[in-house]
């Protein structure tokens, strides 16, 4: 297959590593269908206008900015030290992570300044480099690619500045988190050439109705039209909650959506309202 020649949607998504999977699971929840195995560099999506290709994910903000792809799932920190220059579609709510200073554990000093002058190891040089300049404090940034840390246990840096999700492998090499730079997490980007192309919102659509489904449950239950108004308090749905009447008299049937991490307090108040017959439904997909 010739990607220059199809007239699909070049779709570019990570080749490796922890924004892989969860990519692909989101993509196919969203309704695309395209078969990932072993070492393909691409799969043609079989019932949209899409060739999925597999990158690096520090890659694709580059390919994406210069318009060689049309759409991207990439981490917004990437897309920040790469200065890419393209249209970001959606957080996609996976692959949080803080990029942090990390210095030894026995290391005493609390401020910023005392780093001044000391070697700063990184893979992340245009966002560390910027984020000294901003605080006014001088130090000598080291860029390298893969693990940082041995920079530290070498001596050959002070500190590092890189990605920091579990904070297991500082504890590993027995650093800790010095500062905070910022909190980044998987995002949707686009080529700013296509950006307003209708299948590209159609895109976008898709996911954005899985993503909106993970954070909501279906709630249904029985109440006495006396209580309506105060269950209707508890559960006002995203607009307004389903009612209809039920064949015993002047009892009604509610079905509204309800955010996951409130369910279980929700059923307690519909329960001690009165409620009957509560139950939560899983929601797979949505358009609101």
């Amino acid at each position: 297959m010739n990607l220059n020649d199809s007239g699909r949607i070049k779709f570019a998504i990570p080749s490796k590593g922890r924004l892989m999977e969860p990519t692909i699971d989101l993509l196919k929840k969203s309704g695309f269908k395209f078969r990932a195995q072993g070492r393909n560099l691409y799969a043609t999506c079989t019932n949209y206008d899409i060739v999925f290709i597999f990158i690096r994910a520090d890659d694709i903000p580059v390919l994406v900015d210069s318009g060689v792809v049309d759409l991207g799932i990439t981490g917004s920190d990437l897309i920040q030290e790469r200065m890419a220059d393209v249209d970001h579609l959606l957080h996609l709510g996976y692959g949080q992570c803080r990029l942090c200073v990390a210095v030894k554990d026995e290391w005493k000093e609390e401020s910023l300044e005392s780093l001044t002058g000391i070697n700063i190891a990184t893979s992340f040089p245009v966002m560390t480099t910027e984020y000294f300049k901003k605080q006014d404090v001088n130090v000598n940034c080291i860029e390298m690619n893969g693990s940082v840390e041995i920079m530290i246990a070498l001596n050959l840096a002070q500190a590092i500045v890189d990605i920091v999700e579990t904070g297991d492998s500082l504890r590993d090499n027995n650093l800790k988190v010095f500062k905070e730079i910022g909190l980044y997490e998987t995002t949707l980007i686009a080529s700013k050439k296509i950006a307003g192309d209708e299948r590209v919102t159609r895109i976008k659509r898709r996911i954005e109705g899985v993503l909106v489904a993970n954070h909501y449950s279906m709630l249904e239950y029985n109440i006495h039209e006396s209580r309506l108004k105060e269950a209707e308090k508890i559960t006002p749905g995203f607009e307004s909650p389903t009612v209809s009447r039920l064949d015993e008299k002047e009892w009604l049937a509610v079905k509204v959506m309800v955010k996951k991490s409130e369910v279980v307090q929700v059923m307690d108040r519909l329960e001690a309202l009165g409620a009957t017959a509560i139950i939560e439904t899983e929601i797979m997909n949505c358009r609101l």
